[in-house]
């Protein structure tokens, strides 16, 4: 864990305050442009216009704090604008360093656990069913005294003084009580225990906190229940904590449904000029946002979308609740940068490209980029018994999750899922950019027949065929992705790309 951290004053606060040895605090008297990010940055004196200008640069969104006796020039509050910057009172500084700024860290780190380590508890006498990795249902009597019912082979590390976040998944039958219990061993012992947690249903309704204040150890998790019924374990997240400063990158957006589904934006207001740039992650195991460093070097103002609800992710499709989230999402950052549909770009690669497509249909972006579009998603799991088999078995789990089946009428009905929506949308005047692999072995004809329903409707499709698989020419794919944006800012937005 490092957190880089800028001051700009005339004292060096590292000769008044002392700072943990994961911070690396760099005093500047003056400021000049280096090609250098910092993790968080603290202002204590007026900024000439040019260090603003640089600073707008270098600190990230939801970063910058400035002292709150500091006058501010115009340049400045638009800076604080800009960055989604705070004041922070003189007196508040110390507490601030000595409990918050470790939640400022660089590199954030979230996962699943391994769907396949979960093992019933020995003592459990009822039936167990896998639906893939989409859910283990546990079902029978557990007894009328809380114990183990199941857990997870493995264990993940922490170091001390760190905190982790965990997300639970699941469902049960109204007569099942369940906790979460994580016990911590000593590092390099199997029998020493350090700590043990243990979190109620009601805890939870939230993500809830492990946080080490002893030694470095890893952690050991396990589902405890008692009475009787069905007991559905859908995932375990874990994630570096920031005690509520966002997770994975300071200052992001959790939304959370009834039925316990997550999804997460990130949002930077850039230098608040068209375009907003709606960028959707891949798919990814580890947990967390794509694209943050391709987006920054823009300069426009962007919204990261990602979600990690089966193993890489789940196509950002689900309930009607779920779905109307996600939209709010990028109203939301429109409505704050007061953009219209024009003004918006959204894009994606992979399984990204589903989101962008399919939330197009309700945002009406001007632009869609897209790299390796996936659009029948039924077809892409389809086609995993035969074509690629092996190759991607999240295409399974996602129509199940979807389905609850894998027969020929599930798969018709989840490519219908994006069909029926838009076939009755409203194109005119949008433009797609796709990139496709001519052999790709997920969703043979995505491109084909999204030309045949775009036809005489007003939109105008400007497409790139690469040879290939899905995977075997990632970079092609990428690089092209990335001139398009470039070749949009230029001519449309009038921005100067590199």
């Amino acid at each position: 864990m490092n957190v880089r951290a800028l001051e700009l004053g005339d004292q060096d606060f590292s000769e008044k305050f002392s700072f943990q040895p994961y911070v690396e605090w760099n005093f500047e008297p003056e400021l000049s442009l280096e090609d250098k990010e910092y993790d968080i940055a603290f202002i204590d004196r007026n900024l000439k216009d040019e260090e603003a200008e640089i600073l707008s640069k270098i600190v990230r969104a939801h970063s910058l704090f400035i002292v709150d006796d500091v006058f501010m020039t115009n340049k400045m509050k638009y800076l604080m604008k800009s960055r989604c910057g705070r004041t922070i009172k003189r007196k508040e500084l110390v507490p601030f360093f000595e409990n918050r700024l470790k939640d400022y860290f660089g590199r954030p780190y979230g996962e699943k656990y391994e769907p396949h380590t979960f093992t019933p508890a020995p003592g459990f006498k009822g039936s167990v069913s896998w639906n893939g990795f989409s859910e283990i249902i546990l079902e029978g009597d557990f007894g009328e005294k809380m114990s183990q019912a199941a857990f997870w082979r493995g264990n993940i590390p922490v170091d001390a003084g760190q905190g982790i976040d965990f997300w639970l998944e699941y469902k049960k039958d109204p007569g099942i009580e369940v906790e979460l219990q994580i016990v911590q061993f000593a590092a390099g012992s199997v029998s020493s225990i350090q700590n043990i947690w243990k979190f109620s249903e009601k805890e939870l309704n939230h993500e809830v906190t492990v946080e080490d204040m002893k030694k470095d150890g890893p952690v050991f998790a396990s589902i405890n229940a008692k009475g009787h019924g069905k007991l559905e374990i859908i995932a375990l997240h874990d994630r570096y904590s920031r005690h509520g400063e966002g997770d994975f990158l300071p200052g992001s957006r959790r939304e959370v449904t009834f039925n316990r589904e997550e999804v997460f934006s990130y949002f930077d207001p850039g230098d608040m000029k068209p375009p907003l740039c709606v960028y959707f992650s891949g798919y990814k195991t580890m947990e967390g946002f794509e694209g943050y460093h391709m987006m920054r070097r823009m300069g426009v103002p962007f919204l990261l979308i990602s979600e990690s609800r089966l193993e890489g992710g789940a196509f950002y499709i689900g309930s009607h609740e779920y779905e109307r989230k996600l939209v709010k999402l990028i109203e939301d950052a429109m409505n704050t940068l007061g953009f219209s549909s024009d003004q918006v770009i959204l894009s994606g690669l992979s399984m990204g490209t589903f989101g962008a497509f399919y939330y197009g249909i309700d945002i009406r972006p001007a632009y869609i980029i897209a790299g390796k579009p996936l659009l029948s998603l039924g077809n892409m799991a389809k086609a995993e018994r035969i074509i690629r088999p092996g190759g991607f078995p999240t295409s399974l789990d996602l129509l199940w999750k979807n389905y609850k089946g894998l027969t020929d009428n599930d798969v018709a009905l989840l490519n219908q899922r994006f069909w029926d929506k838009f076939d009755n949308s409203d194109l005119t005047d949008r433009t797609f950019c796709i990139a496709y692999m001519i052999e790709d072995d997920y969703d043979a004809n995505a491109y084909q027949e999204l030309l045949s329903h775009v036809r005489a409707r007003g939109a105008k499709v400007i497409g790139k065929g690469l040879h290939g698989r899905h995977n075997d020419d990632t970079s092609g794919i990428v690089n092209w992705f990335i001139r398009q944006y470039i070749r949009i800012l230029n001519d449309r937005y009038d921005r100067k790309q590199d």
